[in-house]
């Protein structure tokens, strides 16, 4: 996977899920979006596909129900890549990330170098022996690279944990004390999302990765934003990158044609504060596929 084309087609994966819980009314704003005709920016066919969990394959395992929820989502994903088009995940939180590595396995191969391109406030990569609040939520990365869970990566279709010098974590200005010191201890890339904030420069972190990736996930959950853009947000956190900046870094990811999945997640689109939220998660779609449809995506 080395050249780069333009897009020409969109597979939007909408997760109306929070964790394995089938959220209610809008609260993944995966309407709201609709009514606002984003997708449609990227100026190609859209397939829209909502991934369910069969309620009759629930257990009491909260882990295995991610696997479970998961692997739906990597059979969406692969289906997608079959078709040749960009995919975008929307809707969802950070804990369906496993789908999107395991159906990027499922269609190129196991042995495929896939880069993980991580914007988050948060690092999540706990691990039971790491986490102080024992969050899920907060381990996706970990289990990605199995280091954790492994019934509940398995199940997302990761055969090979993605390996941590294929992993470039974009701001995570709020880590646990043992989270930071386990990434740390591995090859993963902290990289700052604008000049001014901690971390490594952004440009030569990415073109680094893509040197050693055949395609890149680009995974935004919206909390890298100041938490005045994402008021509603349940982990938001103060003294973040504004909306331009993180636009901009979004840009030098895309500008290596190497993206072949992006996802916006974790927007809530209930209760006071969503209409900001829902606003900014249609402006970092919107940017995001403006740019993809600039630069191209991955080609196999």
């Amino acid at each position: 996977m080395q050249e780069h084309q333009p897009l020409a087609g969109l597979t939007v994966v909408g997760v109306r899920y929070r964790a394995s819980r089938l959220a209610q009314r809008d609260e993944r704003a995966l309407d709201a979006y609709g009514a606002a005709a984003v997708y449609q920016v990227a100026q190609v066919p859209i397939t829209m596909v909502e991934p369910r969990l069969p309620e009759a394959d629930r257990t009491t395992d909260e882990p295995e129900n991610l696997g479970k929820l998961g692997g739906e989502i990597a059979k969406a994903v692969a289906a997608g890549a079959y078709a040749g088009h960009a995919i975008l995940m929307t809707g969802g939180d950070c804990s369906h990330i496993t789908g999107v590595i395991g159906g990027l396995q499922d269609a190129y191969g196991a042995q495929t170098r896939i880069g993980l391109v991580w914007f988050d406030a948060h690092g999540d990569f706990n691990t039971p022996k790491t986490t102080i609040s024992g969050m899920l939520g907060g381990m996706p990365v970990a289990v990605s690279a199995g280091l954790a869970y492994p019934d509940w990566r398995l199940g997302s279709h990761i055969v090979a944990p993605l390996p941590t010098e294929r992993i470039v974590m974009v701001d995570v200005r709020n880590l646990d004390p043992l989270e930071e010191q386990l990434i740390r201890a591995t090859d993963v890339v902290i990289a700052a999302p604008a000049a001014g904030f901690p971390g490594a420069a952004l440009a030569p972190a990415i073109q680094a990765l893509a040197e050693r990736c055949d395609l890149f996930y680009l995974h935004i959950d919206s909390d890298i934003l100041d938490e005045r853009y994402v008021p509603n947000h349940s982990t938001r956190e103060p003294n973040g990158p504004d909306m331009t900046q993180v636009l901009n870094a979004i840009d030098v990811v895309m500008a290596t044609g190497k993206v072949a999945v992006l996802a916006v997640v974790s927007i809530y689109g209930e209760d006071e504060g969503s209409t900001r939220s829902v606003a900014s998660g249609i402006e970092l779609i919107h940017g995001g596929l403006t740019r993809w449809q600039q630069y191209g995506s991955a080609k196999a």
